[in-house]
């Protein structure tokens, strides 16, 4: 006889856009504050190859010791990253000595939706 439960899963709360697509109304400046600080936290070419970084890491998420190599020092890398998580792009989790980061889904399909509207009717 087990006591194992069978647990029901869970559906991901959907998207919460941040803003709505480029092309369908002008920003309201919340949105826009809201965006630009996504947009602005990538645009610098460090934290952009860390957040590729990450995002491109096996499993969905990076050790900081598996993605150091961007050609800064420890201590920059470091500043990025909590740019990067300070502007909602990134989140991370201390296991021992060693800090994990992720990619936040729910962000980068918001930021893919605020441009998509844009190319198609490019």
């Amino acid at each position: 006889m087990s006591n194992a439960k069978v647990l029901p899963l869970l559906e991901p709360d959907p998207v919460a856009a941040c803003c709505p697509p480029l092309n369908e109304r002008p920003m309201a400046a919340e949105e826009a504050e809201v965006a630009a600080k996504m947009f602005k936290a990538l645009g610098d070419p460090v934290r952009l190859r860390l957040f590729s970084a990450v995002a491109s890491h096996e499993g969905g998420e990076a050790c900081v010791c598996d993605i150091s190599d961007v050609g800064v020092s420890q201590p920059t890398v470091s500043h990025h990253l909590k740019k990067l998580k300070e502007a909602g792009l990134l989140s991370s989790e201390r296991r021992g000595t060693w800090v994990y980061y992720r990619v936040e889904p729910s962000v980068l399909a918001a930021m893919g939706a605020l441009l998509a509207g844009a190319v198609k009717t490019a």
